[in-house]
């Protein structure tokens, strides 16, 4: 599928800063972009150049967008990158309490194909509530892009530094093509 609109949900982890390289992945392949980062992403990108590359406001909040960006298409695909144990762990609670995260639980419930990519640390990830939130987003339809055979697994405590340029965002845009494309062709 060449084409459609890619909703980027970024949250506060090292990786952020460079979201820059998924949304010029996406648009390389003639998709449109946008952006909704958690209060704590916003530490990590740089807005303007965000926007600037999207072409849409960085929304953060439920406020109306400025003026001038125009309302956003329909959505084809989803991609939350990085995601935190935080994140993920409210998400398949059910809990919304902030736009991002009500935004996110919306778009999952109407089955938009959506890719969830955490970074987390290996001691995180060995956490009870962590594991029962990847099943939970599973049955759910989410594609989990972590573990054994995903292609990308969490990293040793102390080590994101190191694992941060390697985070698969062309995986990630690659899976929710296809997902994209199979949700069209039902």
């Amino acid at each position: 599928m060449n084409g459609g609109h890619l909703q980027i949900f970024v949250c506060g982890a090292g990786p952020a800063t460079d979201i820059g390289r998924l949304l010029k992945i996406a648009r390389g392949k003639s998709w449109t972009t946008s952006i909704t980062a958690t209060a704590s992403a916003l530490g990590f990108i740089d807005v303007l150049a965000v926007e600037e590359i999207a072409g849409q406001p960085v929304r953060t909040s439920y406020q109306q967008p400025a003026a001038g960006f125009r309302v956003l298409p329909d959505v084809d695909a989803v991609v939350v990158a990085p995601a935190t144990y935080n994140t993920i762990n409210k998400l398949a609670s059910g809990t919304a309490d902030t736009y991002p995260l009500t935004s996110l639980a919306e778009l999952i419930g109407r089955g938009v194909p959506t890719v969830v990519v955490p970074f987390v640390n290996a001691a995180l990830a060995a956490r009870a509530p962590f594991r029962l939130s990847l099943v939970s987003l599973r049955k759910e339809g989410v594609r989990i892009i972590s573990g054994p055979g995903e292609g990308w697994e969490p990293h040793p405590p102390g080590t994101g530094g190191e694992r941060q340029q390697l985070f698969p965002w062309q995986m990630a845009f690659d899976l929710a093509q296809e997902l994209a494309e199979r949700h069209t062709h039902r």
